[in-house]
């Protein structure tokens, strides 16, 4: 095998064993086995909302098991053709299956990333909130910036995008934004962004042309329905309205249509000035807290939410997740995977998949790794 073909392979076997661990495969297979049991049930739907819940598992899991496999016995099936080209020095024949491995890697990839989204809200919609760190006008534009980033990756894998609060900033950028991303896999894909992003650039706010390094922070939590059951004591709630700002027409800054809710146990606060109506913003705003406590509770399982949840306490140095370096060169660098792109404008415009997937399967294997920040 020629070392070309070699790599493919290896490329191919190293994301299939990063699924197989993800799903832990033969508690997979006979999980399968029994949702395929249950499906056949013919009283299963005498409860809609339980039959949902275990037909929407057993597609899941029935997807990632069936791609595994078939990805396998492809492979299998291209170093045969290539062995046997080979063996008859058809150097034809080796190409074929050389582009076949190519293809298969490429394909290999792409799956794992959906199949490493089997946590139990990871096919939700999300929420993605970003919040200047301070710096004043700096660390606004940085924020919408970011704004703009995820709302174009969100349009590039075809999912709809929403804005839920915007409010300007003083000069320029914002101060601070949530969208609401639909789609299936929204969450599990938008996830691992929770974090401080660090920004290093000539500012084009400072008439002396001086670097400057500004940061935002990013949050994702998914949106929940009323399977998730979610307690919240009213009292517990300051619920606070106010005149809308930004982005949202002109009837936006005419009435204090805007709600505001900070859950004061927790400190959690979310907003909506999405709709016209007070009374529909206070309904999407208790949904949106309702979501940040599930989600709170579902991080603290995981033993990877502790560190993240702190770093979002303070946005600044030593708690970022990723560098964006414009000047005087330019790079963008995964803090938590290394993972580097040379293209900042690209990755501005929203190609950040690469980041995402290496930063879910850290999660799966857990590895750590030591890396060096950027200047």
């Amino acid at each position: 095998m020629r070392a070309e073909g070699q790599a493919y392979i290896n490329r191919i076997e190293a994301a299939l064993a990063l699924v197989r661990l993800s799903l832990d495969w033969e508690r997979a297979l006979r999980r399968l086995d029994e949702l395929n049991a249950r499906v056949q049930d013919p009283n299963l739907w005498d409860n809609p909302k339980q039959a949902q819940a275990i037909s929407r598992e057993q597609k899941t899991l029935e997807t990632a098991v069936n791609t595994v496999n078939e990805i396998a016995a492809e492979m299998s099936d291209a170093v045969e053709f290539i062995e046997m080209g080979e063996a008859e020095g058809e150097d034809a024949i080796v190409e074929d299956g050389l582009r076949s491995l190519s293809a298969l890697a490429d394909r290999a990839d792409a799956d794992k990333v959906q199949a490493l989204l089997s946590g139990e809200a990871d096919g939700n919609d999300t929420y993605l909130e970003i919040h200047a760190g301070a710096g004043g006008t700096e660390s606004q534009d940085w924020a919408e910036m970011l704004f703009r980033m995820y709302g174009r990756w969100a349009e590039r894998r075809g999912f709809k995008v929403e804005t839920v609060e915007y409010q300007s900033g003083e000069q320029a950028g914002i101060k601070s934004a949530t969208l609401l991303i639909k789609g299936d896999g929204a969450y599990g894909y938008a996830k691992t962004e929770s974090g401080v992003h660090r920004l290093v650039r000539i500012s084009p706010y400072d008439s002396s042309a001086r670097r400057h390094t500004s940061f935002s922070s990013v949050w994702v939590f998914p949106v929940i329905d009323d399977s998730f059951e979610i307690d919240i004591n009213p009292a517990d709630l300051k619920i606070d309205t106010y005149r809308a700002s930004g982005a949202g027409g002109q009837h936006v800054n005419t009435t204090d249509s805007a709600v505001r809710i900070t859950h004061q146990p927790t400190g959690i606060v979310v907003a909506s000035q999405q709709d016209r109506s007070q009374h529909k913003n206070r309904e999407i705003a208790m949904n949106m807290l309702k979501a940040r406590l599930y989600e709170a509770e579902m991080r603290a399982r995981e033993e990877a939410a502790s560190a993240e949840h702190s770093a979002k306490s303070d946005i600044g140095w030593g708690h970022q997740i990723r560098s964006y370096v414009l000047q005087p060169y330019q790079m963008v660098k995964d803090l938590r995977t290394g993972v580097v792109s040379t293209a900042p404008d690209a990755v501005l415009d929203g190609a950040i998949d690469p980041f995402i997937s290496a930063a879910l399967a850290q999660r799966v294997t857990g590895e750590k790794v030591e890396i060096e920040d950027v200047e």
